[in-house]
């Protein structure tokens, strides 16, 4: 992990002249901890505080920990986290109502179950009492746990499959897959290990179109950063009720995609323009870039959701 934690967890740079970086997926923790670290909204007095941050890299630490087969060492730093928590005056004002995590690994590495379910390596951070009033931003929600919010920022591309004629080792260079996605119309967004694919957010930063064949990929993860109206930025194939599907006709994606006006790609194309910001990490090191960041917008939402914990809206 070495090389990807430089640049406050942005990781190698590109290039010498432009602010593009080769970023691991799973570090999205550290670009966080820095952009709040730097934010003007920052203050060093906590009775000015509305919001509190607790900066810790649980997804790293979840990392390191998933062949553990000691639950009771494999849960030992979030139960102490949560233990120390417990013992400031600025959580036991409010239990915890105006705290928050941001968590770089999806909701279900933190959700480890007693009910006999398989154990994957997860750990119990979020199934921790004290931890249901914390506000939690990151990769990916539980699906029931309906008021989490995915971590929906991924900066730069991970090895996604490219085409045949690609060649293996060209799915790890990020100017292949970028090459590759801003000479595409579509993206196809089929899940995999998790609802929604780093690619996901990759083919969207390079102008691409999603497809998706779930709403559970963007549609109901995304609320913060996204359009409401999925279909002004992207193409949803229900492949399961679908006439693909029913046999009328054994339409294949390609032949879907087909039926769409350039006149429709063209105004798809100019919304995800408009949505880059929101999806995209300002460097930390910036003090006014001009637009809001997906740590502003996540920031935004948890002050209101911390806000409405407490009566106060």
């Amino acid at each position: 992990m070495c090389p990807h934690v430089a640049n406050h967890g942005l990781g190698q740079q590109l290039s010498t002249t432009g602010a593009w970086f080769a970023t691991h997926q799973f570090l999205a923790e550290m670009i966080f901890h820095a952009r709040v670290e730097n934010h003007p909204c920052r203050t060093w007095d906590p009775a000015l505080a509305n919001l509190f941050y607790v900066p810790f890299y649980g997804g790293l630490h979840a990392s390191s920990k998933f062949r553990e087969a000691n639950h009771t060492a494999r849960d030992e730093l979030a139960v102490r986290l949560v233990e120390y928590l417990q013992t400031r005056p600025w959580w036991q004002k409010h239990q915890g109502k105006d705290h928050f995590l941001a968590l770089g690994r999806t909701a279900w590495d933190f959700m480890r179950t007693t009910n006999g379910e398989p154990d994957f390596g997860a750990n119990c951070l979020l199934n921790l009492p004290p931890v249901k009033n914390v506000g939690v931003d990151r990769r990916e929600a539980s699906m029931a746990r309906t008021q989490s919010i995915r971590f929906a920022v991924s900066f730069l591309f991970p090895p996604i499959q490219c085409r045949s004629d690609a060649g293996g080792g060209k799915c790890h260079e990020p100017f292949e897959v970028l090459k590759v996605l801003s000479q595409s119309h579509f993206c196809l967004q089929a899940p995999g290990d998790s609802f929604t694919r780093r690619s996901t957010f990759d083919s969207v930063l390079a102008g691409c179109i999603p497809v998706f064949f779930s709403p559970h990929t963007a549609y109901t993860q995304y609320g913060w950063y996204l359009p409401v109206n999925g279909s002004a930025y992207s193409v949803y194939i229900d492949l399961d009720g679908s006439e693909m599907e029913k046999g009328k006709g054994k339409k294949s994606i390609e032949e879907e995609l087909s039926k769409i006006s350039s006149d429709r790609v063209g105004r798809m194309r100019r919304k995800i323009i408009e949505m880059m910001p929101r999806i995209t990490y300002a460097h930390p090191n910036s003090s006014d870039v001009g637009f809001a960041d997906a740590v502003d917008v996540a920031l935004e939402a948890l002050l209101k959701n911390a806000r409405s914990k407490l009566g106060l809206v």
